[in-house]
């Protein structure tokens, strides 16, 4: 018998209604996230990447219960949960926890860093008196801080150290899923690079699933398992990380690995630079939603909507067979 994913995301849709005129009706939807489904297994990083406005972020929030979803259903370890009650969603967020972009917005300024740690701990019951001091002592070793940065607050720490107490206070409920909604891309490089590394310690030595968005397919080659690439609302492809990096199927993809830095100033790269910017969702194009920046579009892609085929490693929502050049 197969094993039931941690996290399964069935047909997911999340539209923002529009209103205007007179009577303030709904005259429009921006469809922010347009069928999406995917899993993630106890322990596997799945990276979502695509440009902004493809929607990763919706994506993100509608899992944890921030937004409601239009349709679709969100499965945690066999339970749905995308139709439960505030009290029972509130139960479950203990084991879903979310580290932002941006650290500073996201922690409070007038708590230190002890007491960012300690609410988490206090919220679902976790820890009291010794016990709690004790926690907190661990999740400042765990991101590498000294335990004296327990009595300080977020202004008198970096962009990365705040990132690191953003992260400690995430795993401080002991979650099963993190999402890590573009966590390093407000850093400087060299500092990204300690996070990335941080953030991959962390979940090969606990365990953790992770759902890691992200508009740059540089930051997670190293980082995860799987990769969904987004586009318009829609997943199209989606593969092993070794399988998506050696050969992409589909043409958005062979664009964003095109705009990754070659370690090798000598090598060949061929730099595919797409016309135009990423339409509205509010009135995605007809067929494939790429179509309109493909350079290999045909009339097919103009009229029929591609569907994601492929072996269940690595699948593509193209027409085209094999793109040019691909290995």
């Amino acid at each position: 018998m197969a094993e039931i994913p941690l996290l399964e995301i069935n047909r997911l849709k999340k539209h923002f209604p529009i209103r205007g005129g007179l009577m303030g009706g709904i005259t429009a939807e921006v469809r922010a996230v347009d069928d999406l489904s995917f899993t993630i297994a106890r322990g596997e990083t799945l990276s979502l990447v695509g440009e902004s406005g493809s929607g990763k972020s919706t994506v993100g929030r509608t899992i944890l219960g921030l937004t409601a979803p239009s349709a679709g259903e969100i499965w945690l370890d066999g339970t749905r949960i995308d139709q439960l009650s505030r009290r029972r969603m509130r139960a479950l967020r203990q084991r879903m926890q979310i580290i932002f972009q941006d650290p500073f917005s996201s922690l409070d300024p007038r708590f230190s860093v002890r007491e960012s740690l300690a609410e988490p701990l206090d919220n679902f019951g976790l820890a009291r008196g010794a016990a709690r001091a004790a926690r907190i002592h661990e999740l400042l070793d765990q991101v590498q801080l000294p335990h004296a940065a327990a009595d300080r607050r977020p202004h008198e720490f970096s962009g990365g150290q705040r990132q690191r107490i953003a992260i400690a206070r995430a795993l401080a409920p002991r979650p099963d899923l993190i999402i890590c909604d573009e966590a390093v891309s407000a850093l400087d490089v060299s500092v990204k690079a300690q996070i990335i590394n941080l953030l991959a310690d962390i979940q090969r030595n606990l365990g953790l699933a992770m759902l890691f968005i992200s508009h740059d397919l540089a930051i997670v080659e190293h980082l995860t398992h799987r990769i969904a690439v987004m586009y318009l609302g829609e997943i199209v492809e989606i593969g092993t990380r070794e399988a998506v990096f050696a050969g992409p199927r589909h043409p958005y993809t062979e664009a964003l690995l095109s705009a990754v830095p070659m370690p090798d100033p000598g090598a060949r790269h061929r730099r595919i630079v797409l016309s135009g910017d990423i339409p509205s969702p509010r009135n995605p194009p007809p067929g494939c939603r790429f179509h309109t920046r493909c350079p290999y579009a045909f009339d097919r892609c103009r009229s029929e909507a591609p569907k994601l085929r492929g072996p269940n490693h690595h699948q593509a929502a193209c027409h085209l067979d094999r793109l040019p050049g691909s290995a």
